[in-house]
């Protein structure tokens, strides 16, 4: 038998295995604890919480996704937001698998336990638990939480991790969408 012809086996993320389980684990945990604790604190019986002047803790239900898109009352529509949240994570998984070097690993590691955070949200409760709420300057910004922070940064990151090469990947690193 001949090894020629065979491809190697993909070689996961730059950060291995454990670091971005242990990453998506400590945000997912974070997460899904705060929210716990504000439903008690704020969201029985509702009740805003100053903390700063441009600061609170503020209770709202989103049942759509990013800003409250794709809000609707329809009762399927946390499970159908819910699955194209663990599709997405599926694509992310994916990605890693196929060999993301070290910034786009921590990228998708904070997306996944952000969209994983939310999704459990939808299935338990209909909608995510939002309850940080900034503003400043007559500004109010969207009430978020830390899956919304976590999504947010892994973009950015994937951002970052996308201008840092100009459009050329790091071999080394990142063999994602190249025949071996």
């Amino acid at each position: 038998m001949s090894d020629e012809g065979e491809k190697p086996l993909p070689k996961g993320p730059a950060l291995g295995w454990p670091r971005v389980i242990a990453m998506i684990g400590v945000l997912l945990l974070a997460d899904q604890v705060s929210k716990i604790i504000m439903l008690d604190l704020i969201f029985d019986p509702p009740r805003i919480i100053e903390v700063t002047g441009f600061f609170r803790f503020a209770p709202v239900w989103n049942p759509g996704v990013s800003f409250g898109l794709l809000a609707s009352d329809n009762p399927f529509a946390p499970f159908l937001l819910s699955g194209f949240a663990f599709a997405v994570v599926a694509v992310m998984v994916y990605w890693l698998i196929k060999g993301a070097n070290r910034l786009a690993s921590t990228g998708l590691a904070w997306i996944i336990a952000g969209a994983v955070g939310n999704a459990v949200d939808r299935l338990l409760y209909g909608a995510v638990v939002d309850f940080l709420d900034f503003h400043w300057a007559g500004t109010h910004f969207p009430t978020f939480n830390i899956a919304d922070a976590a999504i947010t940064l892994g973009v950015g990151l994937l951002l970052l991790d996308s201008f840092r090469y100009n459009g050329e990947r790091d071999t080394k690193n990142s063999n994602l969408g190249q025949d071996e």
